[in-house]
């Protein structure tokens, strides 16, 4: 799949993804072995991945030991104010209310009625990913469900055009959580990277210290096997 420019990004599309991690120096030697990341300071005791110079993800220092070790996905907004209230009206929580991040935009957390974790984003001179769909960079967004239909129904009311409307590409699916995971699990999002090897890259997990948590299995949008970084973030690896 080509590359594409987060100048394309509409509302709704997924459009950035961050780490909260214990140990951030950690986190750029496994990833920077696994995905061949380089990386440099960004806000705070953040630091921002690139990928042959291409911005990909963020990943930061976790301040409150409470917290969870997570990857969390960003959807595109024009608006963050408004989109947090409409999250609100349609049954959703805000954890975190509109918070401006220097120059780069201004980030919301959010809960959907489940209970799954997402993020919004509302660019100003960070508009997103500099690059995905490849190797080492983000590829899709798998939500894990009790309720795909009042998944469906939450996220078409949020974001209807990204992803039902015409010519809709949204990166971004629905399943029940036990497609994959064990019934007990809590509804959640799971960032997708891409890799060439889905075994090679599982075998680079291993050796870097995450674990396999599920697969490799073979999905409608590529093969994917659920995994956990050295600190015990999950995310998955998309060969397609």
């Amino acid at each position: 799949m080509a590359e594409n420019r987060a100048s394309v990004y509409a509302e709704g599309g997924p459009c950035w993804v961050d780490a909260q991690l214990p140990d951030v120096d950690a986190g750029k030697r496994f990833y920077g072995e696994l995905f061949g990341w380089g990386f440099e300071e960004a806000y705070g005791s953040s630091v921002w991945a690139r990928l042959e110079g291409a911005p990909v993800a963020a990943l930061a220092h976790k301040t409150d030991g409470r917290m969870p070790t997570v990857w969390t996905v960003y959807f595109a907004t024009p608006d963050a104010q408004k989109t947090a209230r409409r999250i609100q009206h349609a049954g959703g929580q805000v954890i975190m209310a509109p918070l401006p991040v220097g120059a780069a935009g201004t980030a919301v957390l959010a809960a959907d009625p489940e209970g799954a974790v997402f993020g919004l984003w509302q660019p100003d001179g960070h508009p997103g990913f500099g690059v995905r769909h490849r190797p080492g960079a983000f590829a899709w967004a798998q939500l894990y469900a009790r309720d795909t239909e009042a998944a469906n129904t939450f996220y078409g009311h949020l974001f209807h055009e990204a992803l039902f409307g015409p010519g809709a590409e949204p990166d971004f699916g629905r399943a029940p959580v036990g497609d994959v995971f064990p019934e007990v699990m809590p509804p959640h999002f799971l960032v997708h990277f891409g890799v060439r090897d889905c075994e090679a890259a599982l075998g680079a997990v291993s050796r870097l210290g995450g674990r396999v948590q599920a697969g490799p299995f073979t999905a409608s949008y590529g093969i994917v096997a659920v995994v956990t970084d050295n600190q015990g973030a999950s995310f998955a690896l998309l060969q397609r």
